[in-house]
């Protein structure tokens, strides 16, 4: 272990940020590595099924390295900043987590409604037609759900306790988009399927995992699914069509909404 003296100023203090920073990097793999297998089991399924002498090593890691950084921590004479930059940096991480859950979800249902959708109707094409490119309707599909209701997303206690318990109502009361793929759980009408398809659009726009860390933040922040950002702009373009104002691409209106950062 070296001693005070032989640090030192200058090169030694590089030396030692830089073997940090190393350090840093494996313990960031290690962490990716458990998220992996947090995403993919419980911790009952672990407890239940892992083998002992594995688990008991890497807990045993774990606490080791836990112990040693806090105890650094505990001797920084600034540790409450560095505490409350971490307690930031913290939450900013479960909202990518939870972002990227929302992400495989939508993902998930895709896969799963597509199988049994069914292509847009000729008259629903011709209603929609002047609002959407006729190959977002050529390729979407509805599903008309029968006394059954979509599952809810994946959300984990972590997340609720950042104040999004009621994400998993995220669907339209009316309806719920997955891409390309509409569910509905009553009466498909123009208006309902117009709203739809503005979410469709926003998904093709954005890319599923933009549009899945908006929603999140935007929920976050607003504290209610009708106030998210995405959802208010679907609300104002059904207006507008409900209403019968003029025509106009909905794809340019998100396109607009995003480079103006309304998202």
């Amino acid at each position: 272990m070296a001693s005070p003296n032989d640090l030192g100023d200058g090169g030694a203090s590089g030396q030692i940020n830089a073997e940090l920073r190393h350090a840093q990097l494996e313990i960031l793999s290690a962490q990716v590595a458990t998220d992996r297998l947090r995403l993919r089991y419980s911790a009952e399924d672990l407890a239940r099924h892992a083998q002992r002498d594995i688990l008991r090593k890497a807990w045993s890691s774990a606490n080791a390295l836990f112990e040693y950084y806090n105890a650094i921590v505990n001797q920084m004479p600034d540790r409450h900043a560095l505490e409350k930059s971490t307690a930031m940096t913290i939450d900013e991480a479960k909202i990518l987590d939870t972002s990227d859950r929302m992400a495989r979800y939508l993902y998930e249902q895709r896969g799963h409604f597509r199988l049994i959708g069914q292509p847009l109707e000729k008259s629903q094409q011709d209603a929609m037609a002047p609002f959407f490119s006729s190959q977002l309707l050529a390729l979407a599909r509805i599903v008309l759900l029968d006394r059954q209701r979509i599952p809810k997303p994946p959300l984990d206690s972590e997340a609720k306790a950042m104040g999004i318990a009621d994400l998993s109502d995220f669907p339209h009361p009316s309806s719920a988009t997955f891409g390309d793929v509409l569910v509905f759980y009553e009466e498909i009408t123009s208006r309902h399927l117009f709203h739809a398809l503005v979410h469709a659009v926003q998904l093709e726009v954005l890319g599923l995992e933009a549009y899945a860390e908006r929603f999140v933040r935007g929920f976050l922040r607003t504290r209610t699914h009708a106030s998210v950002p995405l959802e208010v702009h679907a609300a104002v373009l059904e207006k507008a069509f409900a209403e019968q104002e003029p025509p106009f691409l909905v794809e340019e209106k998100v396109r607009l909404w995003l480079n103006q950062g309304r998202y």
